[in-house]
């Protein structure tokens, strides 16, 4: 099983290719499909990576078995690189190495990394904040990194001090020079965006095959192109937060757009009735607190709904409304309202897509 970026929260639910396609990822839990009874033959292949599952289905004519052969080592290949270059569980890999490289000197950074980095902090600037690549740290310390602290709330004096410690503006891109500096001594953390990119990556893997009607998912997150086998845009549906078994909520219909969630039911641990989730606030160095149960985002691409959905979900329910409704995003929020109920907001952008509730 390839390293983990991190064990991941993001849940959403498939209904392409006329079978319902669960994709579930957390601390423990891996994506698996559900076939619906009478669903028409689909192209599919899957496997591990990062920690959680990834699904690509495949539709249109011309696929031949040496083509889908071809389209599943590409998409394997890419996912690995992902992986390779981004993962911060894994010691060897790109990001690892400039998280160990002497604070203050230049890092000669890879041009995906450097891409990366870049949408990262664009993000991070548009959000005011809320989205924050520099709180590994701060994400460890509360029990969701790779040293596997304990999941335990942290004394006062510790997160005082992981408060001192983040500073976003410490992460310096040099794009011309191809280079990345650390000023002080933050952790990089790529695992609000970096699996997004690795669903942007395998997607055109699958574009340079000559692939037109495809939907990539790694952990959750996916993105879509062309028609699925019934001619129609591929149904993707939000999970129903704590639903068990897991259920769809909204579905919502895609082709040529990507599709992210944040929620706070998949990794998070409870303590005296307070659920403490891994999502990090970089206002308090802690996990976020609020009602919002989950935030999907539908963009171009797969990286920037990634960074989005985890940025509006920090943010939390009104001002991640107001903030997405300010960006002119597609997003869709789930609201926890107590008693298992919960409410819902979508942007105009959103309802624009169409779709229906099902939950």
């Amino acid at each position: 099983m390839s390293t983990p970026l991190r064990p991941t929260r993001r849940v959403a639910l498939a209904t392409g290719l006329g079978t319902l396609a669960l994709m579930a990822t957390g601390c423990s839990e891996r994506g698996r499909f559900f076939a619906v009874p009478g669903a028409a033959a689909a192209h599919h292949f899957s496997g591990q990576t990062m920690g959680s599952s990834y699904n690509v289905k495949l539709a249109g004519t011309g696929l031949h078995d040496t083509l889908l052969r071809v389209a599943e080592q590409a998409v394997s290949a890419a996912l690995q690189a992902t992986v390779a270059g981004m993962s911060h569980y894994e010691p060897g890999s790109e990001l690892s190495r400039f998280n160990r490289h002497p604070v203050g000197e230049a890092f000669a950074a890879s041009h995906p990394l450097l891409q990366v980095l870049q949408t990262a902090q664009a993000v991070q600037r548009a959000s005011s904040g809320s989205f924050d690549v520099t709180l590994g740290a701060a994400v460890d310390a509360w029990g969701f990194g790779p040293s596997r602290q304990p999941r335990q709330p942290l004394p006062a004096e510790a997160q005082q001090t992981l408060r001192a410690q983040a500073r976003p503006q410490a992460l310096q891109v040099d794009a011309p020079a191809r280079s990345i500096t650390r000023q002080a001594a933050v952790f990089t953390d790529l695992s609000g965006i970096a699996k997004g990119w690795g669903v942007d990556q395998a997607a055109e893997a699958l574009d340079t095959l000559g692939i037109g009607h495809y939907m990539v998912e790694v952990g959750g997150e996916i993105r879509t192109r062309g028609l699925n086998a019934q001619g129609q845009a591929w149904q993707l549906a939000v999970e129903k937060p704590d639903a068990m078994p897991q259920q769809a909520y909204f579905v919502v219909p895609l082709s040529g757009q990507s599709l992210a969630t944040s929620g706070d039911y998949r990794n998070f641990y409870l303590h005296e009735g307070r659920r403490y989730t891994h999502e990090i606030d970089p206002a308090t160095a802690a996990p976020v607190h609020h009602t919002l149960a989950s935030v999907s985002v539908v963009a171009s691409d797969c990286t920037l709904a990634d960074a989005w959905s985890t940025a509006l979900f920090v943010a939390g329910p009104e001002r991640g409304l107001a903030m997405a409704r300010q960006q002119g995003l597609a997003a869709y929020f789930v609201v926890r309202q107590g008693n298992g109920r919960f409410g819902t907001h979508a942007t105009p952008a959103f309802a624009a897509l169409g779709g229906r509730s099902v939950g």
